[in-house]
Order: structure tokens, then C-alpha cells, then sequence
């Protein structure tokens, strides 16, 4: 396989999973506020290398941040109050009037769908951005996307919502001259939703540049897929494969698995990989040169769908009677590659994985996950277990898509807890999830990425996802409170027992020892 180099190794280190819709706030859900600021300095407390995010795309019906309206855009939930406050943009009781919820371990998407853009229309409404330098290089040197997202989201709010599929039929196939007869009535919407992306990115940037002086990597999540209902599919349909009338021939999904005996129907379009090979990949070359530029480190969600990709008949109501299909693989990743610069790529490679998958992997030199919750149930042959690591690959106790451990442990059968229990050295099953932990961190793997919940010893009222479900997800919070001093100082020492500080951190720790002495 021809290819332009292997990308460095991610380095033995340590980080902690938390979306940023997690966060504690006065404001019903996780910003780019005091907050995760105080997070950030946790995380450099612990001795932590990572911070890893879920997307950081706006969402869309269901609230999930794999289906977002931009493949591009930041969520503007997570645009900082506070911050806007202090610029003098909201009034402090403006930004405090609102019911953002009643429970602060829980987002309650519906009341921020309700009132945080009206707020964030205020802010706009006082702002002076449109003469500003700072503004003004930000539409420039993000054009490409940020006119077809702003355009989208007013054409979007215009027809209360819906979806594009259902706009008129010269709206919905995107006539030239009638797109042009929209930015001119819409002007004033289409100047605020780029005035939320303006304050998104700055506020991003400002937190990002904030950890990577405290030595901490931002890892991003990327979904391979984009949603149906967003501005990628509707002014680029000759990348999807689309009828002439636009809707998906087939869509995305994974076949009947431990998640779900009928399969997941995920929904999204899928590419049409000819078109997209053709122009050299010139929009997936775009995505993750701005991914890079976002993020340190980009796990590509479903990097199997590269080699082989599930089909299913649009219109199906599982994903029972789906096809796999060859993807573009080695030629992807060559284009990938090429943008990267200094960031590096985590192959989220879990689930139906051929050869072929852990070929191309290797080829690059990503690292591949393993899971903790997935190791028990088949004896010591299983791949999960950390005895069969090599060192370039990340290992995580469970993922957003999972049970905490604390969950995870109260229901498994019993030949698998016993199991557990001799691999893990432990006697009780209250001890399996902290062994988990001190199983992770003492493997070979690189890079070890735990949920904060699971240092918190949480149980499933605080997991983040059910696959293949809707309404309860994506709506668990940090307290105020939790991220306690007695927490940083036990991640720290397993960070150091294990070989898992940052090179700064470690060369301290040396010295102190040496000083003891």
C-alpha cells in the first residue's frame, strides 16, 4: 500500500473523557466558562496529558453530537454567558432570567433549545463585531464553510425548523438564484449566525491555548458520517449518494450486535466515495485540515466505515437487511495525512473488524482502542484484555456509548465477574470497576482515557449514551464540587506509579525522589 508515512505515537500518557456539555454552570449546560477553565486546571493537577470531547458540532433532534448541521460549526450551547456579561454584551440578569433547568446534573435541552438563542440574540443584537478586525479575518479565513452553515440555520429558522428535504423544491435543490434571494432577505439572520460562530471559536480557541500551556491535549471526536439534516448534504449532494430528488439511496448504520439485536439505523447519507476520490478528497481534506486545526488529537469515530461501510435501504425501519460495501481506504487516509500537520489521528476501531481495518491502521500508525467492558465475557483469548496490548493503541474502561464501570459490574453473569475477578487479582465485585482503572493505567497501551465518572465511582444514572435510543441522552452533568482535591492527587499517583506523567511532571517527580534520598 502506497503511503506518505507513519504518524508518530501518541506517547505513554493519561487522559480523562468528559463532553463539554458535562461541565457544572449556572446556565443549564457545559460552556467555555470559568468552569472549564477550573477543569483544565484539575486535569493538570492529576497529571493528565488529554482531555478528550465529544463533537463540538450544533445539534439537532435527538440532541446527539454525532448529528449535527454543519460538519463544521460549533454548538452555540456552549457560547459562555458569563464571558458575553463581561464584554458588556448581556446584562447579568438577562443572562440569569431564563429557567435553564431545575437539576444541575442534568441538561434539559428542551428549556436551552427555548431560550438560549433568544439570549444570544440580545448579545448580538449590542455587538459591534462587524467592524471588527478580529471578525473580519475569522469570516474570511473560514468562508468556505461559515457562509453555507449561516445561510442553512436562517433558511432553517425561516421554514420553523424543518428539516431542508421539506423546503420548497427550488430552495430545497438549491437554485443559484433563488439561494441568492434568500441571503439578501435573510441578511440579518445569516450576519448572527456567524456572529455565534465568531464567539464559539474565540471562546474555543481562547480555553484550548489555555490547556496546551498547561500541558494538556485536546482530543476531539470526529463522526465519519455527517446528518442528513445539514448544509454539507444540502449544498453538496454530488458527495452523498442521492436520489434526483435528493433523499439517500441508502443509509449509514452498524448490522445486529451486543447494542442492539435488530442493528443501529443511524440514518446518515453515505458518500459517494467515486465522486469524492475524483477531486482527490478535496472535502474530507478540508474537514480534518480544520479538525487539526481545532483539536491535538482527532479520533475518527467508525474508522472501519473507511475500509468497509454499512448500506441500508433508505426508509427501513432497523438495520437488519443492510449490505457491506468497500470503502476508499488506503486512499482516504493517504488524503487525511496529507493535512494533518502535528495532530494525530485515534482510530476508533471497535466493533465488525476485518483484517483489512487493522491493516490500514497499522499502515498509518494510529493507535486502535480497546475496552475494558468488552474483555471479560470470552476467556483469555480475548484481544480487550490488557495482556494482548501492544503500546500504540488507547485503552478506555467504557466510552460515552457505554455503561460506567460501577453500571457495568452490578448486572454481568457470573462465570464473567469471576473471570474478571482472577484477571483482575480482587476477591469482591464492589472492587472491579478501581481495579479496572489500575488495570489500565499499569498496561502497556500508550495512551489510557478513563470517564470521569468512573473515578467518581458514578453508576448508570450518569452514563452519557444508550445506542439506539432517544430523549435520555447526552444530558449528564458534573456538580459543583465533585472534582475534589483527594480525586487529583490519587490520579496523580497513578499517573507517576505507572509511567504516566507529563515528561515535565515526571522530571519533578525524579527530582523530589532524588532529594528524599
Amino acid at each position: 500500500m502506497k503511503s506518505i508515512g507513519k504518524q508518530p505515537r501518541l506517547g505513554r500518557g493519561a487522559g480523562v473523557l468528559l463532553p463539554v456539555s458535562s461541565l457544572p454552570s449556572r446556565f443549564g449546560i457545559g460552556t467555555f466558562g470559568r468552569e472549564a477553565y477550573r477543569f483544565v486546571d484539575f486535569l493538570q493537577a492529576a497529571g493528565q496529558r488529554y482531555w478528550q470531547v465529544l463533537p463540538l458540532g450544533p445539534t439537532s433532534y435527538g440532541d446527539s453530537p454525532y448529528q449535527s448541521f454543519s460538519a463544521f460549526a460549533g454548538n452555540p450551547y456552549f457560547i459562555d454567558l458569563e464571558t458575553l456579561v463581561q464584554e458588556g454584551l448581556l446584562m447579568q440578569d438577562e443572562a440569569d432570567a431564563p429557567d435553564w433547568g431545575a437539576d444541575p446534573a442534568d441538561v434539559d435541552y428542551a428549556k436551552i433549545y427555548q431560550y438560549r438563542f433568544p439570549v444570544l440574540r440580545r448579545a448580538f443584537a449590542r455587538s459591534r463585531h462587524r467592524t471588527g478586525k478580529a471578525y473580519q479575518t475569522f469570516c474570511i479565513e473560514n468562508r468556505a464553510w461559515l457562509e453555507e452553515y449561516s445561510l442553512y440555520m436562517a433558511v432553517k429558522t425561516h421554514f420553523e425548523a424543518h428539516e431542508w428535504l421539506k423546503w420548497p423544491e427550488e430552495l430545497r435543490t438549491a437554485q443559484p438564484d433563488v439561494l441568492e434571494k434568500y441571503r439578501k432577505n435573510l441578511q440579518e439572520d445569516i450576519d448572527f449566525w456567524k456572529f455565534c460562530q465568531f464567539k464559539f471559536f474565540t471562546q474555543w480557541y481562547k480555553l484550548k491555548a489555555y490547556a496546551n500551556a498547561r500541558g494538556i491535549r485536546i482530543i476531539g471526536d470526529l463522526p465519519i458520517y455527517v446528518s442528513l439534516d445539514s448544509a454539507d448534504v444540502w449544498l453538496h449532494p454530488d458527495l452523498f449518494q442521492l436520489d434526483k430528488k435528493r433523499c439517500p439511496t441508502a443509509v449509514a448504520g452498524v448490522p445486529p450486535d451486543n447494542f442492539s439485536a435488530t442493528g443501529q439505523l443511524w440514518g446518515n447519507p453515505l458518500y459517494d466515495w467515486d465522486a469524492m476520490e475524483r477531486d482527490g478528497f478535496a472535502w474530507w481534506k478540508k474537514r480534518m485540515a480544520f479538525s487539526a486545526q481545532i483539536y491535538d488529537v482527532v479520533r475518527i469515530d467508525h474508522f472501519i466505515g473507511i475500509v468497509r461501510y454499512y448500506a441500508i435501504p433508505y426508509g427501513d425501519a432497523t438495520a437488519e437487511n443492510g449490505v457491506w460495501r468497500r470503502g476508499p481506504g488506503a486512499a482516504l487516509v493517504n488524503a487525511i495525512r496529507s493535512v494533518m500537520g502535528e495532530s494525530k489521528v485515534i482510530a476508533e476501531d471497535l466493533g465488525c473488524v476485518v483484517p483489512e481495518v487493522e491493516e490500514l491502521r497499522d499502515a498509518a500508525g494510529y493507535p486502535g482502542m480497546k475496552v475494558l467492558e468488552f474483555a471479560f465475557d470470552s476467556g483469555s483469548a480475548n484481544t480487550n484484555l490488557p495482556c494482548h496490548y501492544e503500546k500504540n493503541c488507547v485503552v478506555y474502561g467504557g466510552t460515552h456509548d457505554n455503561e460506567t464501570l460501577v453500571g457495568f459490574f452490578r448486572h454481568q453473569p457470573r462465570a464473567s465477574l469471576h473471570f474478571a475477578c482472577d484477571y483482575l487479582h480482587v476477591h469482591k465485585k464492589k472492587h472491579l470497576p478501581a481495579a479496572c482503572i489500575r488495570a489500565a493505567y499499569a498496561s502497556t497501551a500508550d495512551t489510557a482515557v478513563l470517564q470521569l465518572q468512573d473515578w467518581l465511582g458514578l453508576g448508570n444514572e450518569a452514563r452519557i449514551n444508550f445506542p439506539s435510543t432517544i430523549g435520555s441522552n447526552w444530558r449528564w452533568r458534573l456538580l459543583p464540587g465533585q472534582l475534589t482535591d483527594a480525586l487529583s492527587t490519587r490520579m496523580h499517583d497513578f499517573c507517576e506509579l505507572y509511567a504516566r506523567l507529563p515528561a515535565v511532571q515526571q522530571i519533578g517527580a525524579a527530582a523530589a525522589e532524588d532529594s528524599k534520598a
